[in-house]
């Protein structure tokens, strides 16, 4: 009994100088502050930071068990939304004291990956979205009609500038138009100057066409009689027809 007395003590006395070399028992005393201005350090408020998420990863996989029942689910939801807060504390304290901005960034997502919904900063999680009155709630906010705006609201919003009779007083907007405009009156001039040199050219070719045209007109030695007195003699050439054929009945 001596002897493995002696062994026991032996065996405490090494696991707890190994657990001092390890450096086990200072983690365990260490605790981490109440407020963040305490820290002056950016690597240790990087390393509280971090401790915190860990802590709401688990409590956020612990709320999903819908089998806890509804206080126990309370409970938790009002713990992540304090460490939430606190994790927001120790960002604003790592901006002060020249790290990352970790707030761009720190939207609270659920384990599909979408934002937590919540109002007024306080988030639910997990079960906590289907308990009595929170889902009524959400339902509430999404479902109300936008409202509509009467014809008088409308109006309240079109002044004059709105017509665009206010242009004139601007004095950035006046210099731009008047300097566009006389652009434009430039390039309308040049344009209309090419047309007319082209249209001189133009019609000299037309005068000596027209001129050509003259010369090789058909000119009939003969006369050549119009439509009126072609159907004029068609109609009687077929008179004299019917005459002679009612003179041969009657002989």
């Amino acid at each position: 009994r001596a002897m493995a007395r002696n062994e026991e003590k032996a065996m405490s006395m090494l696991n707890r100088w190994l657990r001092v070399q390890s450096g086990e028992d200072n983690k365990k005393k260490e605790r981490r502050p109440y407020s963040a201005t305490l820290v002056d350090s950016l690597p240790e408020a990087e390393k509280w930071r971090r401790q915190i998420i860990g802590v709401i990863t688990k409590k956020v996989a612990e709320i999903q068990n819908p089998g806890l029942g509804e206080f126990k689910i309370r409970d938790l939801n009002d713990q992540i939304n304090r460490l939430c807060r606190e994790k927001t504390n120790w960002e604003r304290r790592i901006i002060e004291l020249g790290g990352p901005n970790y707030l761009k960034s720190s939207s609270v997502l659920d384990a599909d990956g979408k934002e937590v919904p919540g109002t007024k900063g306080y988030k639910y999680f997990g079960a906590a979205k289907d308990l009595p009155g929170v889902r009524e709630l959400f339902k509430s906010e999404h479902d109300l009609p936008a409202a509509k705006r009467s014809r008088n609201d409308m109006y309240k919003c079109a002044d004059a500038s709105y017509f665009g009779y206010r242009d004139e007083d601007d004095t950035i907007l006046l210099p731009l138009e008047s300097a566009a405009e006389e652009e434009a009156v430039a390039q309308a001039v040049l344009e209309w100057t090419e047309r007319q040199e082209k249209g001189a050219g133009q019609g000299q070719d037309d005068d000596q066409d027209e001129q050509q045209d003259k010369s090789d007109a058909f000119v009939a030695h003969v006369a050549v009689p119009s439509k009126e007195e072609l159907e004029r003699a068609a109609l009687a050439a077929k008179k004299r027809q019917m005459l002679a054929q009612y003179a041969s009945q009657n002989e």
